[in-house]
């Protein structure tokens, strides 16, 4: 087992190490299909080392070698596979294998292809050792390094200023949480004299529970989480990240890097069970970016960046989980999410690339007869994500839903009406897009066409597993136990206390409650439908152009002008103190060094008048130097 996972870590660094050496000399078919294979080889192991694994097995600790020793505190460089890291591990390659064989199709003719594929491997590399990391400081270097690649991506067509600067927001705002992560770390250091995961979960009692230093460590803990998870207030870099490829997209919204905070948060279980203050803010911070984020999506025109707000809200979805303690629930979601996400994101790739590149719904239209296995796929996503019976998304948000009503039931009518809000903006975007009549230019018209089969493959599979997804974790009344199946299987990752706390939760709705509830969302659901279809089909309504909206679809077209805030408060302030800094350095620095350069220039001139090659001249110095010191000698005696 051991060599198996070296494998699946090392597999994607090779993949990363001969298309950047080698690639820009090779073929675009061998430098796409050695990076499918760098990441499909290590999801066939991974899927190899599930079936071997059940719920009770012990983790699998591999130590490579020891890192470092600093203040009595061994560092190991080390990997460890439990029920939590195989799982994702089987996401990340899973989904990964997929958007690398959509990329071959998609990024055919960018002359780029190599590098792109060697950034996508060490992606994947980085966010491997993420979540198969032993301990605080490798997964670190997983977070720094898919923080690096995420910049490398979105700004992968950097000659395009304005994809500079969102590539860069990315960095900034990322390093803003990666702060609050490493001081986490370092205060877990201390307080423990470990950083291994195992070693700081069995010395987690000796905190007291909601005390300073533990809610201290997991608000900073949770900070990291807020940055790279897109949670509120640090969450404006995800949309921005539409400037990469459309694979770049799927790859960091669906199934790797936006879910890293997820999976610290429940890595971390055995900390945030002992900080319920914590907790509350988590489902405050879910709640807060689930609906600012519907709330946007609502009258967004560019079809990325209503997918982009939809992640942003269902990563909300997941923090709410977090923060009722249901982690099993907040894992399913990723899981689901990975799914019906990566669907829609490609599923949009697809549409742009027929559409020569053409991102906004507005010029769209008719496109279900034209491209029909992009048409089905992308339904599929939708209903998915909207809560479709018995699909995937629906079956994981109503565990969700379920569980928020058994912590307070407002809490389930707040989640209730955020969830309307998702169909309401996916069906608005499905119906913009693939009904009606076209309305692109004749050219665009001329153009249309359905994907290569390297791009609809990952779709059919994706919309599959959207469809079958759910049924890894079918709630009770189904016959599988109540929530059986994941709560089960996660239960040697969560301490005795996580456990209790999230079979509480889940456990805490009786059957009959459920199924009305369950009853409400599906009615719900259909109601919502059919509003958006008689709004966008029967009645043709039409997308308008941001600056016709009045009243809240303005401020949901204008994103509630929080970046034009961002920008008046903290970008402006900033590059006002850049200026200021300026000033002070030319105005003061640069004259005091210019003065003392400008007063060595006088002395040597005047020292140069002295030494005039006249001999007299220096025996008179000389002598009156020889008498001054004489005198000098006279008087202190």
């Amino acid at each position: 087992m051991e060599n198996l996972i070296y494998a699946i870590i090392l597999l994607p660094l090779i993949g990363f190490l001969i298309n950047g050496l080698f690639g820009k000399n090779l073929p675009k078919i061998v430098v796409g299909s050695l990076a499918t294979v760098a990441v499909f080889a290590p999801f066939c192991i991974a899927v190899s080392l599930f079936l071997n694994f059940d719920s009770e097995s012990p983790a699998v600790i591999v130590r490579a070698f020891e890192w470092f020793r600093v203040n009595g505190i061994q560092i190991n460089f080390g990997f460890q596979i439990d029920q939590l890291s195989l799982m994702m591990v089987m996401i990340i390659t899973g989904i990964g294998s997929l958007i690398h064989l959509y990329s071959i199709g998609y990024m055919s003719h960018d002359k780029g292809f190599y590098k792109f594929f060697t950034y996508l491997n060490l992606f994947i590399f980085s966010m491997l050792l993420l979540v198969m990391g032993s301990n605080y400081m490798i997964l670190f270097i997983g977070w720094e390094g898919v923080g690096l690649c995420s910049y490398l991506l979105i700004g992968f067509w950097y000659t395009n200023e304005e994809y500079g600067k969102a590539a860069r927001k990315a960095f900034i705002m990322n390093r803003i949480g990666d702060l609050g992560l490493l001081i986490g770390i370092f205060m877990i250091a201390s307080q423990t004299n470990s950083v291994d995961y195992i070693s700081v979960a069995q010395n987690a009692s000796k905190f007291e529970l909601d005390g300073t230093i533990i809610i201290f460590i997991t608000a900073s803990l949770f900070i990291g989480a807020v940055g790279k998870s897109a949670q509120v207030p640090l969450y404006t870099w995800l949309p921005d990240a539409m400037a990469g490829p459309t694979p770049v997209s799927a790859l960091i919204h669906a199934a790797t890097m936006v879910t890293a905070g997820i999976y610290l948060v429940v890595r971390s279980n055995f900390l945030f069970t002992l900080a319920p203050t914590v907790q509350d803010g988590i489902l405050l911070i879910g709640f807060l970016t689930a609906a600012l984020a519907g709330f946007y999506a609502l009258r967004q025109n560019d079809i990325k960046k209503v997918l982009a707000y939809s992640t942003v809200s269902q990563l909300g979805f997941m923090f709410i989980a977090l923060g009722l303690g249901a982690y099993s629930t907040a894992m399913f979601h990723v899981m689901t999410h990975a799914f019906f996400k990566a669907l829609l994101f490609l599923g949009a790739g697809s549409v742009i690339h027929a559409m020569s590149n053409e991102q906004d719904m507005r010029f769209m239209g008719g496109l279900k007869k034209v491209i029909p296995i992009t048409h089905i796929t992308f339904l599929i996503g939708t209903l998915a994500i909207s809560g479709f019976p018995l699909l995937s998304g629906m079956i994981s948000k109503d565990e969700i839903l379920v569980a928020a009503f058994a912590k307070n039931p407002i809490y389930w009518v707040m989640l209730f009406i955020l969830a309307a809000t998702t169909a309401a903006y996916m069906f608005r975007l499905y119906y913009l897009t693939f009904h009606g009549e076209f309305r692109g230019t004749e050219e665009q018209k001329h153009h249309l066409h359905e994907s290569p089969m390297n791009m609809t493959l990952p779709l059919i599979v994706l919309a599959i597993l959207s469809v079958l997804g759910g049924f890894i974790n079918l709630p009770h009344f189904i016959g599988h136990g109540h929530y059986a199946k994941l709560m089960e299987w996660l239960k040697p990752v969560l301490t005795p206390e996580s456990f209790k706390q999230m079979e509480a939760t889940l456990s805490g709705v009786d059957f009959n409650t459920e199924m009305i509830l369950l009853g409400a969302t599906v009615l719900m659901f259909f109601t919502v439908w059919f509003i958006v279809k008689n709004m966008y089909v029967n009645k043709k309504k039409m997308a308008k152009p941001e600056n016709e909206y009045t009243g809240w679809e303005k401020l949901s077209a204008k994103k509630l002008y929080v970046d034009e805030l961002y920008n008046a408060l903290i970008v402006k302030t900033f590059e006002g103190l850049g200026r200021g800094g300026k000033m002070f350095d030319k105005g003061v620095l640069d004259r005091f060094v210019d003065y003392i350069g400008e007063g060595a220039e006088d002395s040597g001139k005047s020292m140069k008048r002295i030494q005039n090659g006249n001999v007299e001249s220096y025996v008179l110095i000389m002598a009156l130097a020889v008498g001054i010191i004489l005198i000098v000698n006279f008087i202190l005696q």
